[in-house]
C-alpha cells in the first residue's frame, strides 16, 4: 500500500454522533507521533500548544488556521484568526494512542499503526451531538489531516479555508440529516 493508494479519505459516522477518519501517512510511527504531540510540529497542521504527556495533563490548543497554508484561502465570516481550547489527556500509549477532551463533545482519539514504512492513522471524534457541529468538525478534521498528509509527504497543501468550505458542503451531502 502506498500513500497515494489510500482508502476513501472522507470521514464516516461509525455511530450517530461519532466521526472516524483514516489516513495512510509516510512513517515511521515515531515521526507521526511527533506531529501529534510536539507543539512546533502540530502547529504546522492543526494547533500549537505545549503538552505534558501524562494522563490527566491539561494543555491549551491554539489554532491559527490562516498560517497553515500559503495562501490561506478565504476565511469564512464569523471565524477569528485565533481560536483557543483547553483539553485534558484522557488516554496515552506512546507512540500508538493519544486521546483528549474536546470542548463540549466527547473527545478525540488518535490511533497509529505501523504498516511497513507507512502509518495508518485513525482519528475518532466522539459525541458530536449537533449536525451543524458534525459538519464543521468533519470538514475541519478532513482538511487538517490533508494538511498533515502534505507536510509529512513534503508537498504543499491546498489553501486551508477554501478546502474547508468545499469539504463542509461535501459533508453536508454525505452525512445523514
Amino acid at each position: 500500500m502506498s500513500v497515494t493508494d489510500t482508502r476513501d479519505t472522507y470521514g464516516t459516522l461509525i455511530e450517530p454522533t461519532t466521526l472516524q477518519i483514516q489516513r495512510v501517512l509516510p512513517g515511521p510511527i515515531e515521526r507521526v507521533w511527533a506531529y501529534l504531540t510536539q507543539s512546533d510540529l502540530r502547529r504546522q497542521w492543526l494547533a500549537s500548544g505545549d503538552m505534558t504527556l501524562a494522563v490527566g495533563s491539561e494543555f491549551e490548543l491554539v489554532w491559527r488556521n490562516d498560517e497553515l497554508t500559503n495562501p490561506p484561502g478565504n476565511r469564512p465570516e464569523g471565524f477569528e484568526d485565533d481560536h483557543r481550547m483547553t483539553a485534558v489527556i484522557t488516554e496515552l500509549d506512546p507512540p500508538r494512542r493519544l486521546a483528549y477532551t474536546w470542548g463540549d463533545t466527547g473527545g478525540v482519539a488518535f490511533e497509529l499503526e505501523s504498516r511497513g514504512d507507512q502509518v495508518l492513522l485513525t482519528l475518532t471524534h466522539h459525541r458530536i451531538a449537533e449536525r451543524t457541529t458534525r459538519l464543521y468538525v468533519s470538514a475541519g478534521w478532513h482538511m487538517h489531516l490533508d494538511v498533515l498528509t502534505a507536510r509529512l509527504s513534503g508537498s504543499e497543501p491546498e489553501p486551508f479555508w477554501d478546502g474547508w468550505l468545499k469539504l463542509k458542503d461535501e459533508y453536508d451531502e454525505r452525512l445523514p440529516r
